[in-house]
C-alpha cells in the first residue's frame, strides 16, 4: 500500500469539502441535508487540525488527527451506499462517487 502523506489528506480533503458543499445545496430532503452537513463539519475540524501543522510535516505520514473523523466512516459508508438516492445531479454524483473512496482509505489505513 503506498503511504499517503498529509499533503495528500489536505487535498483530498478540501476535495471532497468542496463537493459535499454541492451536494448539500443540491439534497431535497431534510434528513440527507443533515447527514452531508454533518460530514462538512467533521471534514472542517480535521481540516483545521492538519492545518495546525508545519509545512514540514506535510510529508509526514497521514493519521487522522481529531476523533471526530476517526469516528466518521459510518457516516462516510452511509452517505456512500445512498448516493443515488440523496444526490439527484450527476456531476456532484460523479464526482462524489470519485473522491469518498480516497476518503475511506485515508480512515482505512489508520
Amino acid at each position: 500500500m503506498e503511504r499517503i502523506t498529509v499533503a495528500d489528506a489536505v487535498r483530498s480533503l478540501e476535495t471532497l469539502l468542496q463537493i459535499l458543499d454541492n451536494a448539500y445545496w443540491e439534497a431535497s430532503e431534510i434528513a440527507h441535508k443533515d447527514v452531508i452537513y454533518d460530514i462538512i463539519s467533521i471534514m472542517h475540524i480535521e481540516i483545521n487540525e492538519l492545518a495546525k501543522l508545519s509545512v514540514e510535516d506535510h510529508y509526514m505520514a497521514y493519521e487522522p488527527t481529531s476523533a471526530a473523523f476517526r469516528n466518521s466512516q459510518g457516516k462516510l459508508k452511509l452517505l456512500q451506499n445512498n448516493l443515488q438516492h440523496w444526490v439527484n445531479r450527476s456531476s456532484t454524483l460523479n464526482m462524489l462517487e470519485a473522491e469518498l473512496p480516497a476518503t475511506v482509505l485515508l480512515l482505512n489505513q489508520y
